[in-house]
């Protein structure tokens, strides 16, 4: 991008009338608003689905080639193409949801194996030690795989999360909102400078929220945890 193209960009981005509603068109705050609702809601359900399962298989050790073959699966679907079949399927007045499910269909693979990996990398003495202790199975996977796997299970997290913030920009595409509202607008107006931002303000949520998820697992994840990653990459 030339001097002039990013003064242009500059110039969007800093323009007071971009960050307001301006006669109902909504502006930066909220379009950033509809981008991060759609992520939480989409993360929040595939966690439901994910972790449980994750957890499940990984315990159980049964059920591991499934849990391959539904990552690589999921991996290989062409989100736009899936978004635009759901909305075909059900009509446009559920294009919410048809996103949602085109989301969390994106944000399931990497929590579901980052959690069936995190179970199944837990020390196999301490599960004996814990068995051994008398714990019901059940107590053997809350109180020591899952608080083991933890950290495991907090970086597929950030992976889903990024994944979703990132594709979350094609619910432009149909009539829904977010900040890949302003990517196809430019597209269509020819505004160079306004796709150019839109593309800057997505790039700057992944980032600044990969930096406060980095921050909470930190503070989440007992040093004991981090000391033993930390060994193992070395």
């Amino acid at each position: 991008m030339d001097e002039g193209g990013a003064m242009n960009v500059w110039d969007w981005l800093s323009d007071p009338d971009n960050w307001t509603r301006t006669l109902g068109t909504p502006g930066i705050p909220q379009r950033l608003v509809e981008h991060l609702t759609y992520t939480a809601v989409a993360v929040a359900i595939a966690a439901a689905i994910a972790v449980p399962l994750g957890a499940y298989i990984g315990h159980t050790g049964r059920g591991g080639t499934f849990v391959v073959g539904l990552v690589n699966a999921f991996r290989a679907l062409p989100e736009l193409g899936l978004l635009i079949l759901l909305v075909l399927s059900m009509g446009l007045l559920l294009a919410f949801e048809a996103m949602t499910i085109t989301l969390v269909l994106i944000a399931i693979p990497p929590l579901l194996a980052g959690t069936y990996a995190g179970i199944r990398n837990v020390d196999p003495a301490a599960v004996d030690a814990a068995r051994g202790m008398g714990m019901r199975e059940r107590e053997v996977l809350l109180k020591v795989e899952l608080p083991n796997a933890l950290p495991l299970i907090l970086g597929a997290l950030r992976t889903a999360v990024l994944q979703v913030i990132a594709t979350a920009s094609i619910a432009a595409f149909v009539a829904l909102g977010g900040l890949g509202r302003f990517i196809v607008d430019g597209l269509a107006l020819r505004e160079f400078d306004r796709m150019a931002g839109g593309a800057i303000l997505i790039a700057a949520l992944a980032i600044t929220v990969e930096l406060v998820l980095a921050g909470a697992q930190w503070l989440v994840v007992s040093p004991g945890l981090r000391d033993t990653r930390i060994r193992k990459s070395t």
